[in-house]
């Protein structure tokens, strides 16, 4: 996983890993989340991968458009 390069200072996103298709974003409490076009559709998994590089607005992003739409999560 690469870390999340948190730009804003507060995001409670610290890490993530592209795939084909696919974003698993590592939050601050440890939990994985695993977003794919097929669970949270195919323009969102883009917008995410973009702002996961650039690193500012990921955790918005999740919390405020995408919401529940991840196929797994774990610890």
């Amino acid at each position: 996983m690469r870390d999340y390069e948190n730009l804003s200072g507060n995001s409670g996103v610290s890490a993530y890993e592209i795939g084909n298709g696919e974003i698993v974003v590592r939050f601050l409490d440890g939990r994985h989340y695993r977003y794919t076009a097929g669970s949270a559709g195919a323009d969102h998994i883009a917008t995410m991968q973009r702002l996961a590089r650039t690193g500012r607005g990921l955790s918005t992003y999740i919390s405020q458009v995408v919401r529940d739409g991840y196929a797994e999560n774990w610890r």
